[in-house]
């Protein structure tokens, strides 16, 4: 195996009975970055990851996580990793300290090592004040980091979050980003399940679009993103006649930059090729007037459109329904 990849997934596949939760996988995810997956609720992540967890058996296909095979190596693949599960783990009447200690432990460390690498993890999740406080009295974002450190203990190359910031307020949850940011420049290899859209575009150096089992598309946000070759422009129309808006919508059809509208009273959706220039030229025949125009936005292709042209609909929506 190519030493740059470290984890290979061959049509990996996980069914529970009738229902297949994870369809014919194929995934490379290489040394050192911070790689995503991304979609709703239901849609196959956390089966994905306790697989690679060795948690899980797979049905089917087949997967190596540093060079170890997940169902014949499994002993090998644990002792590499660390796990920052997507709920909370930690035990309220316990510390901070005490979980470390039962978790250096559990990876066979004793005496000065297990001291040394318990006061490094603190150090990095910042939690050396609170270490001896009981896990009880600490907020959400306390415990997350606790986790974090929790999967720090062994000193892994690579590390598994799921949802890593689920549940948390705003600024915990820029802690923590903050955090894996941190791991990432420490060389560890991050690979995280998550259904935050900013969270992805925000961490992620690639991500894989999951949904109903299934990978929909692979690449880095911005490649991601660029491959939908269009910006759009919302024009927010005011009191304007059925036959006058068809003449704005002719319009605008003339441009050659012009991909698509769609009219969605009182807003024309535009999309356009990308760039600047074609935005300043549609915006000045729009805006020049002639039509009771009372608002014209300018959008850059977002994540969610991503997500919506692969799966066919929204990451939220899955989850309402």
């Amino acid at each position: 195996m190519n030493k740059n990849i470290v984890v290979e997934i061959k049509g990996l596949s996980k069914s529970f009975g009738s229902v297949q939760a994870v369809e014919n996988l194929d995934l490379t995810i290489l040394e050192g970055e911070v790689f995503g997956l991304l979609g709703p609720n239901g849609a196959g992540k956390t089966t994905t990851l306790k697989m690679l967890l060795t948690l899980l058996r797979p049905t089917g296909g087949d997967a190596r996580v540093l060079g170890y095979d997940i169902v014949t190596q499994a002993q090998e693949v644990r002792r590499v990793i660390g796990y920052v599960p997507q709920e909370k783990s930690v035990d309220r009447y316990m510390t901070g300290w005490e979980h470390l200690k039962l978790m250096a432990s559990l990876y066979h460390l004793s005496g000065r090592e297990a001291q040394d690498r318990i006061q490094e993890t603190l150090d990095v999740v910042g939690l050396q004040e609170k270490a001896h406080d009981l896990v009880g009295d600490y907020s959400g974002g306390m415990k997350k980091k606790l986790d974090i450190a929790c999967g720090l203990i062994s000193s892994p190359r690579l590390m598994f979050m799921d949802e890593p910031s689920l549940g948390l307020d705003v600024e915990s949850r820029l802690k923590i980003w903050e955090h894996i940011r941190q791991l990432k420049s420490q060389g560890i290899t991050i690979v995280m399940s998550t259904n935050y859209l900013e969270e992805a575009d925000e961490l992620c150096d690639r991500l894989a679009i999951i949904d109903e089992g299934k990978i929909k598309a692979v690449g880095s946000p911005l490649e991601l993103k660029k491959e939908l070759g269009t910006d759009r422009v919302s024009i927010e129309m005011g009191d304007i006649a059925s036959d006058a808006v068809q003449k704005l919508v002719e319009m605008i059809r003339s441009f050659e930059f012009v991909r698509e509208i769609q009219r969605r009273d009182p807003v024309l959706e535009v999309w356009i090729q990308p760039g600047q220039e074609n935005f300043s030229r549609l915006f000045e025949k729009v805006g020049n007037g002639q039509y009771p125009i009372q608002a014209i936005h300018y959008m850059r292709p977002s994540l969610e459109e991503v997500f919506v042209r692969h799966a066919g609909h929204g990451i939220r929506e899955t989850e309402k329904s």
